[in-house]
């Protein structure tokens, strides 16, 4: 498997997950979906340190979607550690948060995400934003991570 088969997916809310994973499938999106529950866990799997020490770092995932309400470690620190580190610094990072705060999408852009998505309430609106985040992100955006 390659770091174009991965899709990480940060999300503390189980039932936003379940929907982003329904709307994943919905719009045959193959991906390997990776689910980190909060920060933590998703800085870990990124770096390979904690419960991933030993994990392939060059197996970046392809795309990352992240949450900025979250225990632990928030969405907007786990941005700033990876853009802190040099192996994960490019990586494509799309912010999918229920917030609307101005000033959450500007810390988010000031620390280097991708794109900033407000997640719709309505099922229908979330797969129709989940099947453009896969279209732009996983077709016709060009990807090249150093390894």
């Amino acid at each position: 498997m390659n770091s174009k088969n991965i899709i990480l997916l940060v999300e503390d809310n189980p039932g936003d997950t379940l929907l982003a994973l329904r709307a994943l499938k919905q719009h045959e999106i193959t991906h390997e979906i990776v689910v980190a529950h909060d920060g933590a866990e998703a800085v870990q799997y990124l770096l390979g340190t904690g419960t991933f020490m030993g994990r392939s770092i060059p197996l970046k995932p392809r795309l990352v979607l992240l949450d900025l309400k979250m225990p632990k470690i928030d969405g907007l620190e786990v941005l700033r550690r990876l853009r802190a580190d040099s192996r994960t610094k490019i990586l494509p990072v799309v912010i999918l948060s229920t917030s609307k705060e101005e000033e959450d999408i500007l810390k988010s852009y000031n620390l280097g995400a991708n794109s900033y998505i407000c997640k719709p309430i309505d099922f229908d609106q979330f797969t129709k934003a989940i099947e453009n985040l896969g279209l732009y992100w996983l077709t016709l955006n060009e990807f090249c991570l150093p390894f």
